[in-house]
């Protein structure tokens, strides 16, 4: 079964988070005196990595799984992800009763891949740089008679995903940055769409790793550009471009789309675990890294100086031993 097409709206997001109330954490909103004086600004983290399955993925996942009818249910549901989503999906179904076969590629992180399993879907594993995994999704969800449920490019997902931006602004009134990472754009999109209802004076910026800046580049086309599957630590920004109802959306509404490096992820990286104290995975980092990159872009002007960022950081599920090489890879 095709997923609907119909763009979602600010008013979905709302709805999205009353179904999400008492399911999805309310994750909580941290603050860093280092990073606030390394941007001359008020930084706000929004941290998704205490999430429900350790990213804001869980949001989109049972918001979508939720809304689907009895016989769907008794099938059961496919996804295809890196990861986040894979987890989304399997505890959602799991809570809601219903099988789940999630599409992974053979390199994704083991501890991604065994959560996953543990939350009881069925694992199929493919090559990510020489197999489609839309095909392969397709194939087996026709076969199978499962609904296929996307990882970003569903409007029942943008809205889910929505609600952790809607979160911030409620708790964090009058924020005039959000940065936001960027994969597939289900994220940023449905930051986007809370944005209009909250906070409409926002200027909501989406980050991507350089590699795979395919959103940067479709912004400023202003068309989808499609890219070969980007070589970066950040795995859940491993896309290859945005979707047909995340672009639009993007394209109309965000202030901008930046790239870092990766080194400048694994700085980001340790600044949360020495700073903060907190596990993050390199996509999690996108936003930190974009705006400290953004603060100083403009020829060295402090585009961010005395203003209120909100940061989101999307999640903290990372292999540990890959995690320490993270962190030990910069130089003291």
């Amino acid at each position: 079964m095709n997923p609907p097409t119909t763009p979602p709206t600010a008013a979905d997001v709302a709805d999205a988070a009353h179904r999400l109330h008492g399911m999805a954490h309310r994750t909580p909103v941290l603050r860093s005196s280092t990073a606030d004086a390394l941007l001359g600004a008020q930084l706000f983290f929004k941290c998704e990595n205490l999430q429900r399955t350790g990213s804001f993925k869980f949001r989109g996942a049972f918001n979508t799984l939720a809304q689907l009818g009895d016989e769907q249910r008794q099938r059961g549901v496919l996804a295809f992800s890196a990861g986040n989503h894979a987890q989304a999906i399997a505890l959602s179904a799991r809570l809601l009763d219903m099988p789940a076969v999630i599409v992974m590629p053979e390199d994704a992180p083991a501890t991604k891949m065994a959560a996953t399993r543990e939350y009881g879907a069925q694992v199929v594993t493919y090559n990510r740089y020489t197999e489609n995994r839309e095909a392969i999704s397709r194939r087996i969800a026709e076969e199978r008679g499962l609904t296929l449920v996307p990882p970003f490019d569903h409007p029942h997902v943008i809205a889910g995903q929505g609600t952790a931006a809607r979160e911030l602004f409620e708790d964090v009134p009058d924020l005039d940055w959000l940065f936001v990472c960027v994969g597939g754009g289900g994220l940023l999109a449905g930051s986007l769409l809370a944005a209009q209802e909250l906070a409409p004076r926002c200027r909501v910026v989406g980050v991507e790793p350089a590699s795979g800046n395919d959103g940067q580049q479709s912004l400023r086309a202003g068309r989808i550009v499609r890219i070969d599957t980007p070589h970066t630590i950040a795995d859940g920004a491993q896309t290859q471009a945005l979707g047909e109802l995340t672009f639009p959306i993007i394209r109309d509404h965000a202030e901008d789309i930046v790239a870092v490096s990766d080194e400048e992820l694994m700085q980001a990286l340790r600044f949360f675990a020495e700073r903060m104290k907190i596990v993050v995975e390199p996509t999690g980092a996108l936003a930190y890294a974009g705006a400290v990159a953004h603060a100083g872009a403009d020829e060295g002007k402090k585009l961010l100086h005395g203003e209120r960022v909100g940061i989101l950081i999307s999640g903290g599920n990372v292999d540990l031993p890959r995690y320490a090489r993270f962190l030990s890879a910069l130089p003291d």
